[in-house]
């Protein structure tokens, strides 16, 4: 399987909606998460975005597969902020010497790192569920984007699986040299910031190639191109958006009504 390829069932309902109208949706979702701290909100939000995967046709052994990275990250912002907040409010729970854990700082964390969740779960949907070249076409036709951006957005997006085969190459290339780091912490972070950096300007000097190669064959002239596929935008995708809204609107209001809801700029 390619990494990153859509894994949608494609008769799911929400698999065969517009790619704009899938982006879209997920930003106008996303967007009253951002701000509040409460946590109630992105768990509400969380808690839509699993019932509604079946609809996107991606299984949820696949959904966890793709998003485990943002699981890791969230326990890590809740972890940190735990043990390194500046501002400890509310009752103390854990008091272990230096270390105290209390309740304002816990829902703090937890909310932070449940948002970062509930904010990042429907861009994996959507592009689980979305081929590059129907998003990119989809930009061009629906959301009068332009040509040069969005065929370069697919160019980059399609060359994304080289820099994890070239990571692997760099460090088989070096390790051929006998430069390894064996069990030492320090030898192993100084080789992974020499291989990123190694990888950046790789990545630098492909995209260089690769805009030239574009210039080159006109993706710069400004004369109107046409689409060999045409992605329409129906009734069902201004539903879906309308849907969105709703739905994340009821969010917010059931965080009020339940007076959790903290707003972020107060």
């Amino acid at each position: 399987m390619i990494p990153y390829a859509p894994v949608a069932a494609p008769a799911a309902p929400l698999a065969r909606r517009n790619p704009v109208a899938k982006l879209a949706a997920a930003l106008l979702f996303s967007l009253p998460l951002l701000a509040t701290l409460d946590p109630v909100v992105p768990a509400l939000a969380i808690a839509v975005e699993l019932a509604v995967a079946p609809l996107f046709g991606v299984p949820y052994r696949l959904l966890a597969r793709r998003a485990w990275p943002l699981l890791l990250s969230a326990l890590g912002i809740l972890v940190t902020l735990t043990l390194f907040a500046a501002e400890r409010t509310g009752d103390p729970l854990v008091a272990a010497g230096p270390l105290v854990v209390t309740t304002g700082v816990l829902g703090t964390g937890l909310g932070l790192g449940l948002r970062l969740l509930a904010v990042a779960l429907p861009g994996v949907l959507v592009f689980a569920t979305t081929d590059p070249t129907d998003l990119a076409d989809a930009l061009v036709q629906n959301a009068k984007a332009s040509p040069r951006f969005a065929i370069g957005a697919l160019a980059a997006f399609r060359l994304v699986p080289l820099l994890a085969e070239e990571w692997r190459m760099i460090s088989m290339a070096r390790r051929a040299r006998g430069v390894d780091a064996g069990r030492h912490p320090v030898a192993r972070l100084r080789i992974f910031g020499s291989t990123a950096f190694a990888l950046l300007v790789g990545a630098i000097r492909r995209g260089t190639r690769l805009a030239t190669a574009m210039d080159a064959r006109g993706f710069d002239s400004g004369v109107p191109r046409t689409s060999a596929r045409r992605q329409r935008f129906t009734r069902a995708d201004t539903a879906l958006l309308v849907g969105a809204v709703l739905v994340a609107a009821g969010i917010l209001v059931t965080s009020v009504a339940l007076g959790t809801y903290r707003p972020l700029i107060r």
